[in-house]
């Protein structure tokens, strides 16, 4: 039984994503580089996939580890993340900085460590927070970083340091929540900036 329970926390963190990642094409117009959104949500799904992956070579054992998989885990990610930042941005500067901290991410994962990559990714986070809200300041918004960033934390900290698996179960979920909050801000915004951004 929970086994089963943690295959499908996992599923539906690939499936749901890549969902509206579908359901995203050609729909938020309003936002001058809109063809990123669907590339975002579905790199997040894909990131979910390669973490599913990644936990059939540890018999789904959660462990803190570096691999191939674990790197496209956070590569995947990464890339999500800085797609749908950059799909709100038009200051060319911003978006360089952005694609740069992604390639950080990406690079140092391989090159130095995925601690290291981690600093990269909370860069990544902490943009899409500050452009996110400085474009659709949506009250909603807030369950990004508190499921996203503070629960999923929280769990996974709790899985590494206690071993119990429990703790497993609830990342998945508590991330979709975070790409449900995208979809329901970016739905909103086309009746509050019904015009190109």
């Amino acid at each position: 039984m929970f086994f089963l329970l943690l295959f499908l926390a996992h599923l539906q963190a690939v499936v749901i994503p890549i969902f509206f990642g579908i359901k995203s094409i050609n729909k938020f117009t309003n936002l001058k580089n809109h063809f990123l959104i669907p590339f975002g949500f579905i790199f997040l799904g894909l990131a979910a996939m390669f973490e599913m992956i990644d936990h059939t070579k540890t018999d789904w054992i959660y462990i803190d580890h570096s691999s191939f998989f674990n790197w496209l885990f956070y590569s995947f990610l990464a890339l999500g993340l800085t797609s749908l930042t950059i799909s709100v941005i038009k200051n060319k500067f911003v978006v360089g900085t952005n694609i740069f901290l992604c390639f950080g991410s990406i690079v140092s994962y391989l090159i130095i460590d995925k601690t290291f990559a981690l600093s990269f990714q909370v860069m990544i986070s902490l943009f899409l927070i500050i452009n996110w809200q400085r474009i659709f300041k949506d009250w909603l918004f807030i369950a990004y970083p508190i499921f996203g960033i503070i629960f999923t934390t929280f769990f996974g900290t709790n899985l590494s340091v206690t071993g119990n698996q429990i703790w497993h179960i609830f990342i998945g979920p508590s991330g979709t929540i975070s790409v449900l909050t995208f979809y329901l801000v970016l739905n909103r915004s086309k009746k509050k900036l019904p015009k190109i951004l």
